[in-house]
C-alpha cells in the first residue's frame, strides 16, 4: 500500500549513476550520451567540471573522440549545490579530481529529486582507488565500468598507466602520458620499476 502511493505520488525520483574505468575508456563519451538523451527528452541538465581539467576546453566537457558538451568549470563540489536550482539532471566530469565533499552532494542533490550523473577514474596511475569515487560508488544506484584496451597485448584494459616517472598524483596528460593496460601487463611494467 505505502509503495502504490508512494510510486503514484508525482515525486521526482533522484538516483546516482557511477561512470568509472581507466583512461580512454570512454566515460566522458558515455557521460556526453546519457546528458543528451536527457536534454532530448527536454530535462534541464546542467554539467559541471573541476577547473583543473583545462586539456581541451575551460567551458566544455569534452571527449577524447571530440564530442562535447557545454560545462561549468568549479573549483569545489559545494558549489554545485548552488548553481542546482531547476536542474532535472546534473552530470559531473572527471570527478576524481573533486574533494571528498562530492559524495554528500550527490546525495543531497538525489535526495531533492535531481538525476545525477557522475564520470570519472576509478583508480590513480598507480592503481589505488581514486579520490571519492570509492564513495560515490558505493551510494550510487547504478554503476557502469567502462574499458579500454590494453595498448601492450590488446586484451580489455582497465588501469591507467603513466608513461613518465612523476610521482605527482594529480598530472594531466594524453596519449603522451598515459596508456591502458590490462592486469597482467601494469603487473609486468610496476614490478620492472
Amino acid at each position: 500500500m505505502f509503495i502504490e502511493s508512494n510510486l503514484n505520488s508525482g515525486r521526482k525520483r533522484g538516483c546516482i549513476e557511477v561512470i568509472v574505468g581507466s583512461m580512454f575508456s570512454g566515460k566522458t563519451e558515455e557521460l556526453i550520451r546519457r546528458l543528451r538523451r536527457a536534454e532530448i527528452a527536454r530535462q534541464r541538465v546542467e554539467i559541471f567540471k573541476p577547473t583543473v581539467d583545462t586539456r581541451y576546453s575551460f567551458t566544455e566537457v569534452v571527449s577524447h573522440n571530440e564530442n562535447s558538451i557545454r560545462s561549468t568549470a568549479i573549483d569545489n563540489s559545494s558549489t554545485i549545490l548552488l548553481l542546482s536550482s531547476d536542474i532535472d539532471v546534473i552530470g559531473i566530469d572527471e570527478a576524481q579530481f573533486f574533494d571528498e565533499n562530492l559524495v554528500e552532494v550527490c546525495n543531497k542533490l538525489a535526495d531533492l529529486g535531481i538525476r545525477v550523473i557522475v564520470a570519472g577514474l576509478d583508480m590513480d596511475f598507480r592503481g589505488k582507488p581514486f579520490g571519492p569515487m570509492p564513495g560515490l560508488m558505493a551510494c550510487a544506484e547504478y554503476v557502469t565500468k567502462v574499458h579500454a584496451v590494453c595498448m601492450r597485448c590488446g586484451e580489455i584494459a582497465h588501469f591507467s598507466h603513466r608513461l613518465s616517472d612523476a610521482e605527482k598524483l594529480v598530472m594531466l596528460g594524453e596519449k603522451e602520458s598515459y596508456e591502458p593496460l590490462c592486469r597482467s601487463c601494469f603487473q609486468a611494467v610496476n614490478t620492472k620499476k
